[in-house]
Formats: structure tokens, C-alpha cells, sequence
């Protein structure tokens, strides 16, 4: 069992228009496939009894996200914000979509090893969709104790167990399917 989570659930959207700069272009599918909100809630997470959750969102599914982690026994705490500073014409609508979120959530009675001194960073986009900076890795790394896991991981790191479809070569490359209830 794991004291400390991270999720970045394959939310089902779109990835934007091929070009920003042609209006009227229908957004793309995402390169991998996506979850619905159902699919995503009937996940089951080997937590701890005393654990936290980070679970990435997007404005979309903010909602979703805090009911999800309610499903999964946890109690929305934090919404910390990464604000990406725009690059060109941003994806959304009446506004420009230039934020993500991560909720950090408590089942338990789990204490943290410090205290952070706010819940927003401006960190310049990492390059490839849905990657996310190294900086939120050490971020919780302070704060929350380990055993860590990092479910639908790109990337493989140091003192983690991580799981995902796009881990290949020396990575570890577990079916998620034991996940699912």
C-alpha cells in the first residue's frame, strides 16, 4: 500500500486543432486513449489507510476530480495551480486556458513532513502534452511521506513505483487493467 499517490488520469479531451492559427479546425484526438469520468471513479488505488492523493485536473473535469477523490475515500484539501504562462493563442474558448490543477487530498490521519508557503507556482511549459514539471515531483516529495506511486506516469523516477501504458524500455510497464474495480 501506498502513503502518497499521484494520478494524472488520461481525462477524455481533445487536443486542439492541428494549426491555432486556422479558424473553424476541429480539435484533434489525444496521440493515447482517454477515460471517461465513470472509468477514471471506478479506479482502485492501493492507498494506505493514512495517505494523500495528488490528482491532476483540468478546468473541464474540476468538479469531476474533487468528487472522484471523495469516491476514492479522500478529502479535497488543497487545490494547488500551475499557471502556465501562454505561448502564442492559448486552447479554450471565451478565455485562453492557461492553468492546471492538482489536488492534494487526505485519507486519514497522514501528516505531512512540511509545509508549503502557497499554492501557485508560474512554471514555463515541460514540452509534450500532459507532461508536468519536475519541480511538482520534489514538491511532493517534501511534503508527503513515502511509499510512492505515480499511476498513468510517463516517466519513471527515483523512489517511485510508477505505472503506465507509455513506459517502455528499462522502465517498469504494468497493465493498468489491475486497477480498475
Amino acid at each position: 500500500m501506498f502513503s502518497t499517490i499521484l494520478i494524472d488520469p488520461p481525462w477524455d479531451v481533445k487536443a486542439g486543432p492541428a494549426s491555432l492559427h486556422k479558424k473553424q479546425q476541429r480539435s484533434r484526438d489525444l496521440a493515447y486513449p482517454t477515460m471517461s469520468v465513470e472509468e477514471i471513479g471506478n479506479l482502485v488505488l492501493p492507498s494506505a489507510k493514512d495517505s494523500h492523493l495528488y490528482l491532476w485536473t483540468i478546468n473541464r473535469y474540476l468538479e469531476d476530480a474533487f468528487k472522484i477523490a471523495r469516491q476514492w475515500g479522500y478529502k479535497p484539501s488543497t487545490t494547488l495551480v500551475w499557471a502556465k504562462p501562454p505561448i502564442g493563442r492559448s486552447l479554450g474558448g471565451s478565455y485562453g486556458i492557461c492553468t492546471e490543477y492538482l489536488l492534494f487530498c487526505r485519507k486519514g490521519t497522514l501528516k505531512a513532513k512540511s509545509r508549503a508557503w502557497r499554492n501557485w507556482w508560474e512554471i514555463s511549459r515541460c514540452g509534450g502534452h500532459s507532461k508536468k514539471p519536475e519541480y511538482f515531483y520534489e514538491l511532493i516529495e517534501s511534503i508527503s511521506p513515502g511509499p510512492y506511486l505515480e499511476v498513468f506516469a510517463r516517466n519513471t523516477r527515483l523512489g517511485w513505483t510508477s505505472i503506465g501504458n507509455d513506459l517502455t524500455g528499462n522502465d517498469i510497464r504494468v497493465d493498468l487493467e489491475g486497477l480498475c474495480g
